[in-house]
């Protein structure tokens, strides 16, 4: 079995990169994927990691567009890791607005009365490079300003809440285009986080078919059987591989654990192939 959706701590995962295939290997698997936001920084490590323990290491990203319908649109591209390659120029200035909105962020919650500071963010984050709402949400329950990270979003930090600040976002057509010109898969990550189903989700899914994805995550960490089966039908549809991953986060999603999720993940070593297939030029 593989996993191809994971997060290390250069995005908002607690793990090193080099753990990753090392959670990878005990729980079976032939092939893990780092996907961190908007980074290849903890690819190099992971590589090494992965070929010590003698499985694969598919290098990727996650990058999260802007919302559709009530929820958002997250986009997994693997297969690209140079930062070189017009995907790697455009997450150069993601992660640079990413970091302007952090500021904005920390001003914001100044001003709602919050006794926050960057630089304690940038602590729970490890360092600056990856520093996201997660760890603003760690900062403030360690301040004593929410109960758990769920309560910092539900009173700050979510979508249209008191603190929130928007960040610079791609659309998913965009990201389609720039991991086809980087050798790379897009592949739609989590669809029921857009907030779509039935008819309103096989339209989405249509339109990035469409527009260049390779696939859609239908063997999700939290999805149910019959979600499973569900978008695997939409997959066959579209022409589209049905992919799958744990979305491993460590301490900040407890339940899901790499290569089988709540326990019930399996994602068949078949599926990498049926994504390589799907490189440009293949």
């Amino acid at each position: 079995m593989i996993d191809l959706h994971t997060h290390s701590d250069v995005s908002d995962g607690s793990d090193p990169p080099a753990r990753i295939p090392e959670l990878a290997a005990e729980a079976g698997c032939s092939a893990v994927a780092l996907t961190d936001h908007d980074s290849f920084a903890g690819i190099a490590a992971a590589r090494r990691s992965a070929a010590a323990l003698g499985i694969r290491l598919v290098p990727g990203c996650e990058v999260s567009c802007r919302p559709v319908a009530t929820g958002g649109l997250h986009v997994l591209v693997y297969f690209v890791d140079d930062d070189g390659s017009e995907l790697g120029a455009e997450l150069e200035r993601l992660r640079a607005d990413r970091r302007e909105r952090n500021l904005a962020l920390a001003d914001r919650l100044v001003a709602l009365g919050v006794p926050i500071r960057y630089d304690q963010v940038v602590t729970f984050a490890g360092g600056e490079a990856g520093v996201g709402r997660p760890h603003f949400a760690a900062a403030l329950v360690a301040l004593g300003a929410a109960d758990s990270i769920d309560d910092a979003f539900e009173r700050y930090l979510g979508n249209g809440r008191a603190a929130y600040v928007p960040k610079g976002r791609l659309d998913g057509p965009d990201v389609a285009r720039l991991a086809r010109a980087s050798g790379g898969v897009a592949v739609l990550a989590h669809p029921y986080s857009t907030g779509l189903v039935g008819a309103e989700l096989a339209q989405l899914v249509s339109e990035l078919a469409e527009a260049g994805f390779g696939g859609i995550e239908a063997t999700y960490g939290r999805y149910s059987p019959r979600q499973r089966q569900e978008l695997g039908h939409l997959a066959r549809r579209f022409d589209l591989v049905a992919t799958g991953g744990s979305d491993h986060h460590g301490t900040s999603k407890p339940d899901l654990t790499v290569g089988t999720g709540r326990g019930d993940l399996k994602v068949p070593d078949a599926v990498l192939g049926q994504l390589e297939e799907r490189r440009p030029g293949d």
